[in-house]
């Protein structure tokens, strides 16, 4: 079977980007990737986005941002999955590498959340729930994700403090990005002291409204070859899971178990034979500090009901032994939905290639996970430095 790499990657910053709209971000994001694979036309494009309907009124995204770029008449396509459409897009891409169909293949990542009122913004955000069963009864996106942060607090007897410290780590290492959107340390008290938005979550214990694009470009290794793109700059994509469960909560077999992530990250580890022991660094899906600790949990990080455990002993710092959120993650880096999944892509491409602002020490081996909804569309990818 071929193999698929990823020898480009661009981004813009994530942040209110109130003098460009959805097309200039995916854009500039798309031809960054291009210029640092040092190439000027691609296969085909596919485009991760989630809301770009009601948000900006617009949808064919492919064509809109193919046709902007100039990348000519190629087959272009948006992905959509909810917050998860990013890591989906980066998969399709790689599976049309790796079935021989198209030999270099771009994928961007983009959402434009700051044009809608912020009220309507939530109410699009929780399309990634179960409208009928869920939204129609009052339970906004957020409130869901309390409902799982209280259980789990009950269940396992962790407190809001505990939760808070993935949030610390995630703005530490953010504070040295310069592609995030917040730039500053925070103290567990800052998470304490901010106010409730769905008890007992807080607002320092979820990501922010944003907007952003980020891309890569994907070919194989023969190809990168004959376009003379250095090798250091090659990541290989060793593995790939995807897999759904039910879109609401109360169908699930277990509330406090991201079963989609965990049957997501078995296929990606079988493909890229290796185990949660050798992974080198965590890009998990952290739009909700609990999101972060079921996600070590369905990684096979941490046993079941210890993912909060491992933030209270330190173990998730960048130079602890299971790294995470790199380079700020959802909550400081930022997460303009559709673009978060490529947004770790480039990330974790940056870390295997030396180049991260918060370097993990000779890491080899990178793991990105991408939640839809509350847990019912995920995606796990494994990149190796080649």
């Amino acid at each position: 079977m071929r193999k698929a790499v990823i020898i480009g990657a661009g981004m813009t910053p994530v942040g209110e980007h109130w003098k460009l709209g959805l097309r200039d971000l995916a854009v500039e994001a798309l031809l960054n990737a291009m210029d640092d694979a040092g190439i000027d036309k691609v296969d085909s494009l596919y485009v991760g986005n989630m809301i770009s309907g009601p948000l900006v009124e617009q949808e064919n995204l492919g064509a809109l941002i193919a046709d902007w770029a100039g990348l000519g008449n190629i087959p272009a396509v948006k992905i959509e999955a909810a917050c998860a459409s990013g890591g989906a897009a980066v998969q399709e891409g790689v599976k049309a590498v790796l079935s021989g169909l198209e030999d270099v293949v771009a994928v961007v990542g983009v959402e434009k959340m700051t044009d809608a009122w912020p009220s309507d913004t939530t109410r699009y955000l929780g399309y990634a729930a179960d409208a009928e069963w869920e939204l129609f009864h009052g339970a906004s996106f957020v409130a869901l994700n309390a409902l799982v942060m209280r259980y789990y607090m009950k269940t396992y007897g962790y407190t809001e403090e505990d939760l808070a410290l993935f949030a610390v780590n995630a703005h530490a290492n953010g504070a040295k990005n310069p592609y995030a959107m917040f730039k500053r340390p925070i103290k567990v008290e800052t998470v304490l002291k901010s106010p409730y938005i769905a008890d007992p979550l807080k607002l320092f214990d979820a990501s922010p409204v944003c907007d952003g694009a980020a891309a890569v470009i994907i070919t194989t290794p023969e190809k990168a070859e004959e376009l003379g793109v250095p090798k250091e700059k090659w990541v290989e994509v060793a593995g790939m899971g995807r897999a759904i469960d039910t879109i609401n909560l109360a169908n699930r077999e277990d509330l406090l178990t991201l079963k989609a992530a965990k049957i997501a990250a078995e296929r990606a580890y079988k493909m890229a034979g290796v185990e949660p022991k050798d992974i080198d660094f965590f890009e998990v899906h952290d739009a909700f500090t609990i999101m972060a600790a079921l996600s070590l949990e369905a990684l096979g990080v941490a046993k079941k009901g210890e993912g909060a455990k491992l933030a209270r002993e330190g173990q998730i710092a960048i130079d602890a032994d299971y790294p995470i959120q790199t380079m700020g993650g959802l909550k400081a880096r930022g997460h303009p939905v559709g673009a978060t999944g490529v947004y770790q892509t480039v990330e974790a491409v940056l870390q295997l290639r030396g180049e991260a602002p918060s370097q993990v020490p000779d890491a080899e081996v990178g793991l990105t996970q991408n939640i839809g909804g509350t847990g019912s569309n995920i995606t796990v990818s494994i990149f190796r430095r080649v």
